[in-house]
C-alpha cells in the first residue's frame, strides 16, 4: 500500500475557525466577526428548518 493513497481527513472550516488566534485582532474586528458569525448561523438555522420541512413533507407523502 503506498501513503499517497491514503485518504487525509481534513479539518472543517468551522475548526479552522475555532484555532484561529484572537489575541492580535483587534475590539472592532472581533465586533464585526461576531456579526458576520451571528448572521452565519441564522442562515443555518433557516437551512436545517427548510430541510426538516421537507423531510417532513417527504413522510407526510410516503407513508401509508
Amino acid at each position: 500500500m503506498d501513503f499517497d493513497d491514503v485518504p487525509v481527513k481534513k479539518d472543517s472550516p468551522l475548526t479552522a475557525v475555532e484555532r484561529e488566534d484572537l489575541s492580535t485582532v483587534s475590539a472592532e474586528e472581533l465586533e464585526d466577526r461576531v456579526e458576520r458569525l451571528l448572521a452565519e448561523v441564522d442562515r443555518t438555522h433557516k437551512e436545517i428548518k427548510a430541510k426538516k420541512a421537507s423531510r417532513a413533507a417527504a413522510d407526510a407523502f410516503f407513508k401509508p
